[in-house]
C-alpha cells in the first residue's frame, strides 16, 4: 500500500513541476513593456535614430536579453528606410509566445524570405553581445527582435572574446 503512495506522489509532483515549468518558460517572466521606442542605425551618423510609429505592443523578460518582441506600424517606405538606415543581409525572427498575437516568426521569416519585408539594424549591442533588430514589411508592419551578435555568440558559447568586442559590465 505505501508504494502506491510513493508512486502517486512522485506521479503528482511530476505533474505540478512539468505544469510550473511550462508555466514560468511561456507566461511567467514576460511582462508587457509600456515604454514605446522604435529606433533604426543611421548610415550617416551610424548611431540609433526614432523612427515614426503606431499600434505599439512589446513583451520583454528580464530572464534573457534575448526574450524581447515588439510589433508596431509605421508611414515610411521601404525605399526611404534602405537609404536612410543600416540594412543587413540576413535575419530571422526568434518565435514569440503563442499568446503575443501580433508577432508570427514564420510569417515573418516568409516576408523576408520573399523580399516583402526588409530587415534593419535597430540597435547594436542593447545589452552585452545583443543587437536589437527591425524587420518592416511594404505595408508598413514592423516586428523587432534581439539578436545575438559576434561577440555575443562568442561569449556565451565559451570562446574567447577578443578586443573587439566591448567591454562586458560586471554587477
Amino acid at each position: 500500500m505505501s508504494g502506491k503512495i510513493i508512486g502517486i506522489v512522485i506521479v503528482l509532483s511530476g505533474i505540478i513541476a512539468g505544469a510550473a515549468l511550462y508555466y514560468l518558460q511561456v507566461y511567467g517572466f514576460y511582462e508587457e513593456v509600456v515604454e514605446a521606442d522604435v529606433q533604426l542605425v543611421s548610415v550617416v551618423t551610424d548611431a540609433p535614430e526614432p523612427i515614426p510609429f503606431d499600434n505599439f505592443q512589446a513583451i520583454d523578460a528580464e530572464s534573457s536579453p534575448i526574450r524581447y518582441r515588439a510589433c508596431f506600424t509605421t508611414d515610411l517606405s521601404l525605399s526611404l528606410l534602405t537609404e536612410t538606415y543600416v540594412g543587413l543581409e540576413d535575419a530571422t525572427p526568434r518565435n514569440a509566445p503563442g499568446w503575443f498575437d501580433c508577432f508570427d516568426a514564420a510569417a515573418i521569416a516568409a516576408e523576408l524570405d520573399a523580399g516583402t519585408a526588409l530587415p534593419f539594424l535597430g540597435q547594436k549591442n542593447v545589452d552585452f553581445g545583443v543587437d536589437r533588430i527591425v524587420a518592416i514589411t511594404e505595408d508598413g508592419r514592423g516586428y523587432v527582435w534581439h539578436e545575438l551578435n559576434d561577440c555575443g555568440e562568442k561569449a556565451y558559447d565559451g570562446t574567447i572574446v577578443g578586443e573587439e568586442c566591448p567591454e562586458r559590465e560586471t554587477n
